[in-house]
């Protein structure tokens, strides 16, 4: 079978088959795929953990009926390129190497489907805390009961937290709580023994098999085979390889000391305090304080897990905690005594873990998929592994690097004169200064990409729709939300990037969200069947440039201005006379839009019903073009 090549990495940009430089504005598809669609596994509903195996995903993002209206409504705003969110569990959750063939078979389906409208995909294995159990989505529930995990247990034992558990506690599930899962000890463990499990657990073992290469294998080969079932699905431009990869213990400097903290309330345990609570015996955690500082430890809690020591505490008969066998800490009259407080210190976990991890997974799907793209991430924590063009694989690879705005996410308030810098943690107050800033951490981040030759891609971003405690919902105005995205789009404008904004998620309601643990982030609402935010989102950009991007600007006030400069000079593979397109939506330009100004030699061809200006130019030269209102 002869593979088509449909885009490339190449020296910092994205190019097409005409070797124009792409600039993607895409969307992630969907917050809901993160659960099964039947039995319905939203998170609200208490009972959603119940099935482990007998669940399907397909429905997920949307029944096949609903496709042409979703893509359609996408392609009209712009976007041509969706992260399509799938998980391990939706493609092996009946069992290892079963896989879930009529998933696979609906997932071609809307794919070809997505091919119709020119929309193009690349596949994003999403996770979060590792799993469903664990307090987030990802892995199948084998995965833990394969290391010994009794999953009736784990809550019980403050091994994880779930909205589910605390529907049946009737406990109050705050937002963005999830993520205290990454400081609990099934999630840690999990992402342990997957990266690190041959250095660090070298007895924890599947079926004979160290548990590192049995989880990596699994997961690599169920990857391997949507690869070779969606073969023949032109719109697939490449793979992710792990959303938001976390290194559990990894590097962790000292067991009795904290980890940094992304949530506002709720409670944290140390490393080791989560080990013995998990195992029963009685332990202290810390409530959560929040400060200008950002969010440190306060006050320590009791726990007092129900499973005790003598139990097993989390653990299936048979089995016991990996950390002990391997020496980390003993019991001494019957209380935990930690022998080796540095024992996961002294590595480098994006270098020394996650980078072999990614090679693997390459080396697998380009087996069969030298056509492809991969998209790789750092840790959840910053960490990303260094690159070279030393690498081979560094021209394949894509860094989809993500960035949130912390206070509007973990709040739930927009205040524009007011952030802290994702990297730095340090407040930033004003107007201007806080534009400013968000620009500087994106682009940032960006030029330290490129200087590891990688392409990057901001690939999550976005802002909550229920800011204000969803005052939106009853006034219909997302003015904030607008003024959010707006000065998140100037930064990629400003950096020329391409992105995928978290999310699109067609099952979104006012009441649950995007049905998952109390997120609402999906520009598309089903209560209304709209968009919102629009303004924000949908704007005009340079889609391809015969040649090199070089600047670009859209001003919103007081008159409605787009800007765009380009290298005409083409690559030395390009023919030299492909268009620069540049997609202009109605929406800005509402009595039309008129070419105010072009600075080159070429041919204008103007297709408002399309959306859409087509630039051929004639010499090799510096351009630019300015489109204003009629």
């Amino acid at each position: 079978m002869k593979h088509e090549v449909l885009f490339s990495a190449q020296k910092g940009w994205i190019r097409d088959d005409h070797n124009r430089a792409v600039i993607f504005r895409g969307v992630n598809m969907s917050g809901a795929s993160k659960v099964p669609f039947d039995p319905d596994g939203s998170t609200q509903n208490k009972n959603s953990l119940e099935a482990t195996s007998a669940v399907t995903f397909v429905g997920r993002p949307f029944p096949e009926e609903e496709a042409d209206s979703h893509f359609m409504r996408l392609k009209s705003c712009g976007i041509d390129l969706i992260r399509w969110v799938i998980t391990w569990e939706s493609v092996e959750h009946a069992g290892p190497d079963e896989y879930d063939e009529d998933y696979l078979a609906y997932l071609r389906r809307l794919l070809k489907k997505a091919e119709e409208y020119q929309i193009f995909v690349f596949i994003d294995p999403h996770q979060d805390a590792w799993s469903r159990w664990t307090g987030g989505d990802g892995a199948p529930a084998w995965t833990l009961e394969k290391v010994g995990f009794n999953l009736s247990r784990l809550e019980a034992n403050f091994a994880a937290f779930t909205q589910q558990g605390a529907a049946s506690e009737g406990i109050e599930y705050k937002r963005m709580s999830w993520s205290l899962n990454y400081q609990r000890y099934a999630a840690a463990t999990m992402f342990t023994l997957f990266f690190g499990g041959k250095k660090f657990a070298p007895d924890c073992k599947i079926d004979g098999i160290n548990a590192q290469e049995y989880l990596q294998e699994h997961f690599i080969n169920a990857m391997y085979h949507v690869a070779r079932r969606l073969k023949d699905c032109k719109s697939i431009i490449g793979f992710g390889m792990l959303n938001e990869p976390h290194n559990g213990f990894i590097g962790h400097k000292d067991l009795r000391e904290y980890a940094p903290i992304t949530a506002t309330s709720g409670t944290v345990p140390t490393p080791f305090a989560a080990i013995t609570a998990a195992n029963g015996f009685p332990s202290e955690f810390a409530s959560i304080k929040l400060g200008l500082n950002g969010v440190t430890p306060g006050k320590k809690v009791p726990v007092k897990p129900k499973f005790s020591w003598t139990e097993g505490g989390i653990f299936l008969p048979g089995f016991s905690c990996p950390w002990k066998t391997a020496g980390v800490w003993h019991t001494e009259n019957d209380q935990p005594v930690l022998d080796k407080p540095e024992y996961f210190s002294n590595v480098n976990f994006a270098q020394d873990f996650l980078k072999p991890f990614h090679k693997d997974f390459i080396a697998a799907l380009r087996k069969k998929h030298p056509e492809y793209l991969f998209f790789t991430e750092g840790s959840i924590e910053g960490q990303r592994a260094k690159w070279s063009s030393e690498d081979e694989e560094s021209q394949i690879l894509v860094d989809a690097f993500h960035w949130y705005d912390g206070p509007s996410l973990l709040l739930r308030k927009w205040v524009p004169n007011f952030t802290v810098d994702t990297f730095t943690r340090k407040p930033v107050f004003g107007k201007d200064k806080v534009k400013k800033s968000m620009s500087e951490q994106i682009n940032g981040k960006a030029k330290e990409i490129r200087s590891d030759s990688l392409v990057p891609f901001l690939g999550e971003f976005g802002i909550p729709f229920d800011l204000d405690e969803g005052k939106s919902y009853r006034t219909g105005n997302y003015s904030k939300q607008e003024e959010a995205l707006g000065i998140y789009y100037d930064a990629l404008d400003e950096g020329l990037l391409s992105c995928t904004l978290w999310n699109y998620t067609p099952t979104n309601t006012h009441e649950d969200g995007d049905c998952w643990n109390k997120e609402d982030l999906s520009i598309f609402n089903s209560d209304t069947q709209r968009l919102r935010g629009v303004n924000g989102f949908c704007r005009p950009y340079a889609m391809r440039t015969a040649g090199t991007p070089v600047k670009m600007r859209f001003i919103r006030s007081p008159k409605v201005i787009f800007e765009f400069e380009w290298d005409s000079t083409p690559c030395p593979t390009s023919s030299g006379d492909e268009d620069t397109e540049i997609f202009i939506p109605q929406g800005w330009f509402p009595k039309g839009w008129r070419v105010d100004k072009f600075d080159g030699v070429g041919a204008l061809r103007e297709s408002p019903e399309n959306q859409m200006l087509y630039v051929k130019t004639l010499e090799e030269r510096r351009c630019f073009i300015r489109i204003t209102e009629k």
